[in-house]
Parts: C-alpha cells; sequence; structure tokens
C-alpha cells in the first residue's frame, strides 16, 4: 500500500503581467525553501520539492493577470532560518514586505513567518511550524 499524500492540494497558479522576471524572482527565492524548477512549457514554469505544485504563468484567456484581495500563497520552511532566507531573498529579487519574519502571537506559539509581495503584487508567505511547542486549541 502507497502512502498518501497528506496535502490536500495538488497545486497553486498564478498569472503574471511580468513573467519572465516573475519566473527569475521565484528562481531567486523558492530554493531558500528547498524547491527547484520541476515543469516548464512555454508562458508557465512550475517549482516544488518533488512535484509541479506552484505554477507562474500567462494568464491562458491572454487578458491581464490580476491579484486576489485576500488571498495569498504560504509555502512550508524547514526552520526560522528559511523563513529569513526566503523573506530576504524576495527583497533581494525586487519584492517588498508585508511582514517582516517573526513569530505572530495570535496565529498560535508554533509559528514562525513572514509575507512578502511579489513582482506582481501576489501575496507569498514562508511559514514554519515549531511542532514542539503548545498547539492552539481546535474549534470544531
Amino acid at each position: 500500500m502507497s502512502e498518501q499524500n497528506p496535502s490536500i492540494l495538488s497545486h497553486v497558479s498564478i498569472g503574471s503581467n511580468r513573467f519572465d522576471e516573475a519566473v527569475a524572482f521565484y528562481d531567486r527565492v523558492l530554493p531558500t525553501l528547498g524547491c527547484q524548477r520541476i515543469m516548464e512549457h512555454p508562458g508557465a514554469v512550475a517549482w516544488g520539492r518533488e512535484y509541479p505544485e506552484f505554477w507562474v504563468q500567462k494568464p491562458i484567456d491572454g487578458q491581464p493577470a490580476s491579484i486576489g484581495n485576500g488571498s495569498h500563497f504560504g509555502f512550508v520552511a524547514p526552520d526560522q532560518a528559511a523563513v529569513e532566507a526566503f523573506h530576504a531573498a524576495a527583497l533581494a529579487a525586487g519584492g517588498s514586505s508585508d511582514g517582516a519574519p517573526g513569530p505572530r502571537p495570535d496565529y498560535g506559539a508554533p509559528y514562525y513567518g513572514c509575507f512578502v509581495r511579489d513582482l506582481d503584487g501576489h501575496k507569498i508567505e514562508a511559514a514554519y511550524w515549531d511542532s514542539n511547542l503548545p498547539h492552539p486549541p481546535h474549534d470544531h
């Protein structure tokens, strides 16, 4: 019996109006989390650790890409240092900070993360969850 992938998502895709620059941005940022380019097609590139999980592409309908208000894309970081490296790499690659690396007590004691805006304005996050710290209670 094979082990089931614990993730509930297959992949996410974001549109870019600056495709080549966006690809260069993510080529610099995602390796801080152990990700690499996995697959590419004309107008679309995917990164992941083993599978193509995060895509940047030119919108398939040919219309301009837009960002979602209230949406963001969170990446798993292996430790706090990776969160800090992700934030630094994103800023060095032309992104802007939307929340410096650090704990967010409202998110629970195990959380350590940061938020960044990419070149198109998409909000991205890197977060480390320290399972040795107490978890917040679940509401059912």
